[in-house]
């Protein structure tokens, strides 16, 4: 069966080519042990783990040190280291378990300090946020699990769509917002809500094409230094997620 993602099936074909360099041997000699120890679902599992390890130690310790005066400072520092190490893994493939540990490390400072900001704002919405952001993932699992929700190829389309259009309208937010116009999206208002109930939904919908990149890989047996990849995916799309029902439901306690 033939992968629809281009990328997968490419990784895939070295994937092979390096499983056959490792049974390589002379005529006469028996064939060495493979080189290469394709990935698991239990190795995506275990580093996705590490990571979000990694962020809640950074988070708590930014909560606990950093002052209120310097909270702005973690929170635009950690969101542009964050941002350029973001892009630089995903545009490069990078399997650098490294590179990848940092960026969930810098996540873990801006994530900390934003959710100080609200929690001193709100008292408890850190927590119903924590929750709310496991239980839609779980939630996705089950029915991916299921096949309740399939990553077909119109779905894979229609979710990545929808991803372009709702930055899209973040950005174009953010831009007008610095000349002091407001578009309703980011105010509390019934638009704003509906807007971050829109990109929740999003948010959610994108663990699908996860769990299904991770099958694929698993599938084609790509080396197990991809699991760092996959499982940084999932640690995007997770504190995505609790950043956005943070700000829903920061509305409602307002």
């Amino acid at each position: 069966m033939k992968s629809s993602n281009p990328v997968l099936t490419r990784l895939g074909e070295a994937a092979a080519q390096e499983r056959a360099a490792g049974h390589y041997a002379p005529a006469g000699y028996p064939a060495a042990p493979p080189i290469v120890r394709p990935m698991t679902v239990d190795d995506v599992v275990v580093r996705t783990v590490a990571l979000l390890a990694l962020t809640g130690v950074a988070g708590a310790l930014t909560w606990a040190l950093v002052p209120d005066s310097l909270l702005g400072v973690a929170w635009i520092g950690g969101a542009m280291v964050g941002l350029v190490l973001g892009l630089v893994i995903t545009f490069a493939r990078v399997t650098n378990p490294f590179v990848i540990s940092a960026y969930a490390i810098v996540e873990g400072v801006f994530v900390g300090a934003v959710s100080k900001f609200y929690e001193t704002a709100f008292e408890g919405i850190v927590l119903q946020a924590v929750l709310g952001t496991f239980g839609l993932f779980f939630l996705m699992a089950m029915l991916f699990k299921a096949r309740v929700i399939r990553a077909t190829p119109r779905f894979v389309k229609g979710v990545l769509a929808a991803l372009v259009g709702v930055f899209a309208l973040i950005l174009m937010n953010f831009v007008l917002s610095l000349f002091h116009i407001n578009t309703g999206l980011r105010d509390g208002s019934p638009l704003a809500i509906g807007f971050s109930i829109v990109i929740i939904i999003v948010a959610s919908l994108t663990f699908i094409l996860d769990f299904a990149q991770v099958e694929e890989a698993v599938r084609y047996g790509l080396p197990q230094r991809y699991a760092w990849n996959c499982a940084f995916g999932i640690l995007v799309g997770l504190i995505w997620l609790y950043l956005e029902i943070l700000r829903l439901i920061s509305y409602f306690r307002d």
